[in-house]
C-alpha cells in the first residue's frame, strides 16, 4: 500500500469521525426546539453536547487540512466548486456555535428562544449539506480536464444529491434522539424514545431510496466492496428500528452509528481511487494520484500524522469518559 492509498483511508477515517461524532451533535441541534418544554429542559439538552461539540467539529478541519496536504488538487476543485455550498456549511457552524455561547449570556425567553432556533438552523442547514455534498462527489460533477469544476451551485442541487441530504439529515437526527435518550433522564429520555421510533421508520424509507438512486445514478456497486457497505448500513438501520422497539437505547445507538459509518465507508469505497468524478468525462476525474502532493511531502505527512493522531485521540477519549453521566436539571449551570 502506497502512501497515496494510506491518505484517501485517513481522511476517509476522519470524515467517519466526523459523521459519527458531529452527527449526533447535528440531530441534538434539531431536536432542541421541539423537546425542551422549558429554560430548564433546553438547557438540560445543550449541556448533553456542550463539553463535546468544539471538539467534535475538530474532526472536519482536519479532514480539510489533511486534504490540504495530500492532495491540493482535490482540495482546490472541491472548495472553488463547492464554494457557496461549503460557505452555507460553513456560516451555519459558526452560527449554531456562536448561539452555544451566547444563549445564556442574557435572561430574557425571548433572547433565549432566539438563539434556540438558530441552533436548530445551523444544525439543519449542515446536517443536510453534507450529504448533498458527498452524494455529489459520488455522483460527479463537470469538472474539465485542467481539474476545474465548470457547473453552478444550483448544478449540485439536482435530485439524487437532495435525496442524499435528506439521508444524513434523518440519520444525523436519529442519531441525536437515541443520544439524547441515552445522555437525559425522565421526562426528556422519554420523548427522545418516543419520537425516535417515528424518525428511524422515515429514514430507513429514505435510505431505501437512496440506495435505489445511487444504484440508478452512480457507478458505485460497480465496487463489490461499496455495494456490500452500503447494503450493510440499511440492514444496520432495519436492527436500529428493531432495537428502538425493543426499548434497548444503548445497542440502538450502536447500530444506528454503524449505519453512519458503513455508509461513509460506502461513498468512499465507490469513489477510490477517485477523490472527485467528472461527468463531462471519466479520464478528467481527479484521482488520489493526479491530485495528490509529491511522495516527500507524504511521507513527512505521514510521520507527523502518526506521531500526534494517537495523542488527540487519547485525549478525546478521555473527555467523553469525564463526562459521560446522563444529565438532570440539579447538573445545570450557565
Amino acid at each position: 500500500m502506497d502512501l497515496n492509498i494510506l491518505w484517501f483511508i485517513l481522511i476517509t477515517v476522519l470524515f467517519v469521525g466526523f459523521f459519527f461524532l458531529e452527527g449526533f451533535d447535528f440531530g441534538v441541534g434539531m431536536l432542541l426546539p421541539f423537546l425542551g418544554k422549558n429554560d430548564a429542559e433546553r438547557r438540560v439538552i445543550i449541556n448533553t453536547i456542550g463539553p463535546v461539540w468544539d471538539g467534535n467539529e475538530v474532526w472536519m478541519i482536519t479532514a480539510g487540512g489533511a486534504m490540504f496536504a495530500a492532495f491540493p488538487n482535490w482540495y482546490a476543485t472541491l472548495f472553488s466548486g463547492f464554494y457557496l455550498a461549503l460557505f452555507l456549511v460553513l456560516f451555519s457552524l459558526i452560527i449554531r456555535g456562536v448561539a452555544f455561547e451566547f444563549r445564556s449570556s442574557d435572561n430574557s425567553p425571548r433572547w433565549r428562544s432566539s438563539w434556540d432556533w438558530l441552533i436548530f438552523i445551523g444544525s439543519f442547514l449542515s446536517a443536510l449539506l453534507w450529504g448533498v455534498a458527498m452524494t455529489n462527489i459520488v455522483k460527479g460533477v463537470p469538472i474539465n480536464a485542467k481539474m476545474q469544476y465548470v457547473g453552478s451551485f444550483f448544478t449540485l442541487l439536482n435530485p439524487y444529491a437532495i435525496v442524499g441530504g435528506l439521508t444524513t439529515l434523518l440519520v444525523f437526527l436519529l442519531h441525536g434522539a437515541l443520544y439524547l435518550n441515552l445522555k437525559t433522564t425522565k421526562e426528556i429520555a422519554e420523548r427522545t424514545a418516543n419520537i425516535a421510533k417515528k424518525i428511524a421508520l422515515l429514514a430507513l424509507l429514505v435510505v431505501l431510496l437512496f440506495a435505489g438512486l445511487t444504484y440508478s445514478q452512480t457507478d458505485l456497486f460497480a465496487s463489490t466492496g461499496a455495494a456490500i457497505a452500503l447494503l450493510a448500513a440499511g440492514v444496520a438501520l432495519v436492527l436500529t428500528n428493531i432495537l428502538i422497539r425493543s426499548r434497548k437505547a444503548g445497542w440502538a445507538f450502536a447500530a444506528n452509528s454503524l449505519t453512519i459509518l458503513l455508509f461513509t465507508v460506502a461513498l468512499f469505497w465507490g469513489l477510490f481511487p477517485r477523490v472527485m468524478v467528472s461527468s463531462l468525462n471519466p479520464q478528467w476525474s481527479l484521482t488520489i494520484y493526479n491530485a495528490s502532493s509529491s511522495p516527500y511531502t507524504l511521507k513527512i505527512m505521514t510521520i507527523v500524522a502518526l506521531t500526534l493522531v494517537p495523542i488527540v485521540l487519547l485525549y478525546q477519549g478521555w473527555s467523553y469518559w469525564v463526562f459521560r453521566k446522563r444529565i438532570t436539571e440539579k447538573d445545570l449551570h450557565y
